[in-house]
């Protein structure tokens, strides 16, 4: 597979049926990971398979429909993929949602019963799946894509950020977890947020000729961070936010 950045590395992506899916995928596969891509949609994923395969010819890279909100389901892919390939080095959390207001006084709590099973639910399980297989890899890495929403809520949207910020305590405390599990010696494996404003990708471009956009993050720059949290010691992403975007 060559000498790419992550050539031998074993990564799981959450949620890899989407753009950002999709874009990571891709990115993955051409620094030489193995990739496993789960999603609930499987036309999707199998698109975003072929894309990878395709963009890095003699790619391992794999997609499975995996009930994320079924923490037993997820367990289970967990250790399916650590016998098939002997180890898990990461997991890329890109499961998604949203669903807004335009007041405060008009949020409906629909919108947060629905959030908090795809935005908390699905970190919940995969963490709570991958982490002991993490703490025994090398270079372990859990990668939760959050939103600065989440450190600053605006009036219509406190069920999307509320939810981005229990998903966020969750993953750092995971990160406590690999900090005392490293003892003295530090992390050997860690968790790590990346925060965006929002995500662009090319079909949204198109869509909407005219639309600036403003602070978004292409889904392609978010893959490429997302690849670049390995490149960092354990110690150094492990329980951080790593900003893509403007703090706000």
């Amino acid at each position: 597979m060559g000498n790419g950045s992550l050539s031998g590395a074993v990564i799981a992506v959450a949620g890899a049926g989407g753009p950002a899916g999709h874009a990571t995928l891709v990115r993955l596969a051409e620094a030489g990971a193995v990739v496993v891509g789960a999603d609930n949609n499987p036309e999707r994923l199998a698109e975003a398979v072929d894309a990878a395969r395709y963009a890095r010819g003699g790619a391992t890279v794999t997609g499975e429909t995996v009930d994320l909100l079924d923490l037993q389901s997820t367990r289970d892919w967990a250790a399916r993929i650590e016998k098939d390939h002997g180890r898990v080095d990461g997991l890329v959390h890109l499961v998604g949602g949203w669903r807004g207001s335009a007041t405060f006084a008009e949020t409906d709590l629909a919108d947060w019963e629905l959030l908090e099973k795809l935005l908390v639910r699905t970190v919940q399980h995969t963490s709570l799946a991958f982490f002991d297989a993490l703490q025994r890899s090398e270079r372990g890495r859990y990668v939760l894509t959050s939103a600065a929403g989440a450190q600053k809520p605006t009036a219509g949207n406190a069920a999307y950020s509320a939810a981005k910020a229990a998903a966020e305590a969750w993953t750092l405390a995971m990160a406590d977890g690999f900090r005392k599990a490293g003892g003295e010696a530090g992390p050997r494996s860690a968790a790590a947020i990346l925060v965006v404003k929002a995500l662009v990708h090319d079909a949204m471009r198109a869509e909407r000729p005219n639309a600036k956009f403003a602070g978004f993050t292409d889904v392609k720059d978010l893959a490429e961070a997302i690849e670049g949290v390995w490149s960092k010691p354990a110690a150094e992403v492990n329980g951080n936010r790593l900003w893509l975007t403007e703090k706000p």
